[in-house]
């Protein structure tokens, strides 16, 4: 049997993860100077420190070093366990080129070792259904090879649907370039954001009102569950509870039996986007383009 791992960056409930039993690496972030490890929360943990983040004068994150990836990695290669990492999207973090690293120190000293690596290319709650898809698969029998080739045929078609309150922070934070950051600030916009097929942040649309935003996240769930009804969605938020809450209302109005997870945006992930942002993810037939 293989094991299979990931990063906090999943926003999976501690409970799911342990009932598969994945394990996790955490991110770290900086706030006003002091380094917090990410761990995976609830919302009654996190929602104190969305409101510290929004008020901070500093954050910033810092990605898994190759160091804390070895030792993640070392015992499952010490014991011969083969390893399924399923890792924070490459072109958002420079963790996963860690990972890789780990990988080949690792195999210096065990050349044997099965290690594979696997960028979702995705994020949050994207992320966390592709470990989930990848689980239920391992639990229906299927070997690593064929976990790894599902994944790298179908992520892609993980769909990451967004809105902030405003595109500074993921500007800050070198995720969106400045120009559209300032153009959606100029125009007073509620942008709608989404991962293309490489795992950037693109622009996808802009609504003039938050209510019309939260709407279409919810539409865009719909559609997805149009695409596969027996699919989970992840409805997340950095703290707006109330406004995650009327998207999933209305996706559950529209679709009765949609099994909704609802989660909090990790902390590393919530000084990128600042508070309020809400997010939905699922799969659609049609890849991200």
């Amino acid at each position: 049997m293989y094991q299979i791992l990931t990063d906090s960056g999943c926003d999976l409930p501690q409970q799911l993860l342990d009932d598969h039993q994945i394990q996790t690496v955490p991110f770290h972030y900086t706030v006003n100077g002091t380094l917090h490890t990410d761990r995976l929360g609830d919302r009654q943990s996190t929602d104190d420190v969305y409101a510290q983040l929004h008020a901070a004068a500093d954050v910033s994150t810092t990605q898994i070093n190759v160091g804390e990836y070895e030792a993640f990695f070392r015992p499952f290669v010490a014991a011969g366990t083969p390893i399924l990492y399923i890792g924070f999207c490459g072109a958002l973090s420079g963790s996963l080129a860690s990972a890789q690293q780990a990988r080949e120190l690792l195999k210096e000293e065990y050349p044997d070792a099965q290690i594979a690596i696997v960028d979702s290319l995705a994020a949050s709650g994207g992320e966390g259904l592709l470990v989930l898809n990848a689980a239920r698969q391992q639990a229906a029998g299927a070997s690593l090879e064929a976990v790894v080739n599902w994944l790298e045929a179908h992520k892609r078609q993980m769909n990451h649907w967004v809105t902030v309150d405003d595109l500074d922070h993921l500007a800050r934070g070198g995720r969106l370039p400045r120009a559209i950051a300032a153009l959606g600030t100029m125009l007073n916009i509620k942008p709608l954001l989404s991962l293309d097929a490489s795992g950037q942040i693109q622009l996808a649309g802009k609504v003039r009102s938050r209510k019309k935003a939260l709407s279409t996240l919810a539409a865009k769930g719909i559609a997805a569950l149009a695409d596969d009804p027996t699919q989970p969605l992840i409805v997340a938020s950095a703290g707006d509870w109330p406004a995650a809450d009327a998207v999933a209302a209305q996706i559950q109005a529209a679709v009765p039996d949609a099994t909704l997870i609802l989660r909090p945006v990790s902390l590393t992930i919530a000084t990128h986007t600042g508070y309020g942002c809400v997010a939905v993810f699922g799969m659609t037939m049609a890849a991200r383009s």
